[in-house]
């Protein structure tokens, strides 16, 4: 295939993320690195001691490994749904932050599943899934339904990187590994960019657009019913479906935020990344943040209408600051509430803040998570006496906060590692733009 002079100049701007790796870089990637090590001693302790050495117990019987799970296949929707319906309207600012989009929805679809197992007391009978899975179970509707989630969105992020495949293998001034110039090769298939293969690209990516997002849209909805269809104060609920879509899209679009400043500084994109991007998603955040909120209103005002014994015990713990009543303002209140007042008023919408109000979205995601799932288990519908406090409450120990840890530094560390790999903005996708022409 033949590189056109725009083409050329494009990929030389991006050598240098390819090629070499800057001192800053090298820090972050050693750190990742430890961090990521450091969970294989914890996993090794808890297959060992068994599950005793985590917050789980008779009661409590999920606990942070499930918040971790819930949490990655919810951010998993900045590329499924944010990717895809950008792709089917065909919007142009799409293009830079496209592949970061797919690559989160790939490698957060990988690593959720993984605390799944963590989770297992009996890792033996996973096989167990498969030969034995009844199909009434929620259990295995969410097992086909990732599963299936998983594959499309890798065939997605594929298709939309097989031309830059196909340019890394024909170009002939980076110096990368013989290992690379091979995988390049294998990975384009044959690709020319002739009309016909351009023609096939573009219906495939069109194909897996409109499949890809009501799947999104079913892997969570499925996932909410795990909770939903349990008769449990606050997780038996008709809303819960809608509600873990909403939280999910919207912590999603936090994760793609941060990545895109993380990567506009440390690969200097200021021409590619621009303020457009970051006030569009951050439009979106604000549109998300208004529904999350309205859901989480409407929640929980029907239960304390409603004046149910079980369901009013929920309330007041959630609401009481002694237990869970700091986080869950932090979730409900601060989560919500600033990215609105950050996006809606023009004096205050700055790249810095946008990317501020969206890992505060991100943490508080995670926290409302932690209070959907810990405090119902901890609300037994029988009275428990003369049991020991931690039977009954749940905290976290050193083993579940060094696996989240590690759970964060791998999703990092993949993530850098496709950059790496591949130009984390599509070349075939780009113009060339001058220094003068950006826009910081």
């Amino acid at each position: 295939m033949k590189l056109d002079i725009n083409t050329v100049a494009v990929l030389k701007q991006f050598a240098p993320q390819l090629e070499r790796s800057s001192r800053i870089e090298k820090v972050l990637l050693v750190l990742m690195v430890i961090v990521f090590l450091a969970g294989w001693p914890a996993i090794i302790y808890q297959y060992l001691e068994g599950h005793w050495v985590t917050g789980m117990r008779d009661n409590v019987v999920w606990g942070v490994y499930i918040v971790n799970f819930i949490f990655y296949i919810g951010i998993s929707y900045a590329g499924a749904l944010i990717s895809g319906i950008l792709y089917l309207l065909d919007v142009e600012w799409r293009k830079p932050i496209l592949r970061m989009a797919e690559m989160i929805t790939v490698i957060s679809t990988i690593l959720g599943p993984a605390y799944i197992l963590l989770c297992m007391g009996r890792l033996d009978r996973l096989d167990h899934l498969v030969l034995y899975g009844r199909i009434q179970s929620p259990i295995i509707w969410d097992v086909i339904a990732i599963t299936t989630y998983l594959i499309g969105s890798v065939l997605f992020l594929y298709l939309a990187s097989i031309h830059d495949f196909a340019i890394l293998r024909d170009q002939t001034f980076l110096k990368v590994g013989k290992w690379r110039k091979y995988f390049y090769k294998l990975l384009a298939i044959n690709y020319e960019d002739t009309e016909d293969q351009k023609k096939l690209i573009h219906r495939g990516l069109t194909i897996m657009s409109i499949i890809i997002i009501p799947l999104a849209v079913l892997v969570h909805s499925v996932l909410s019913w795990i909770f939903g269809m349990t008769l449990r104060p606050g997780w038996h609920s008709t809303i819960f479906a809608p509600y873990f879509v909403i939280a999910a899209v919207f912590s999603g679009t936090g994760v793609l935020i941060v990545a895109m400043w993380v990567y506009r500084k440390l690969y200097h994109l200021e021409k590619y990344i621009t303020k457009v991007h970051f006030n569009y998603l951050g439009i979106i955040l604000l549109i998300l943040g208004a529904l999350y909120g309205y859901f989480t209103f409407a929640e929980y005002l029907t239960n304390w209408y409603g004046s149910e014994k079980w369901e009013l015990e929920l309330i007041y713990k959630i609401f009481n600051p002694h237990e869970f009543g700091i986080l869950f303002i932090f979730a409900a209140f601060v989560g919500v509430l600033l990215p609105i007042v950050i996006v809606a008023v023009p004096k205050f919408r700055t790249i810095n803040s946008i990317t501020f109000a969206s890992a505060i979205v991100v943490v508080a995601m995670w926290v409302k998570r932690y209070i959907i799932i810990i405090p119902t288990l901890e609300t037994p519908l029988l009275p428990m006496q003369d049991s020991r406090m931690e039977y009954v409450h749940y905290s976290i120990t050193w083993v579940e906060w060094v696996l989240t840890l590690a759970g964060f530094a791998t999703f990092c560390l993949f993530f850098y590692l496709y950059s790496k790999f591949v130009p984390i903005i599509p070349v075939s996708e780009t113009t060339l733009i001058d220094d003068k022409e950006g826009d910081s």
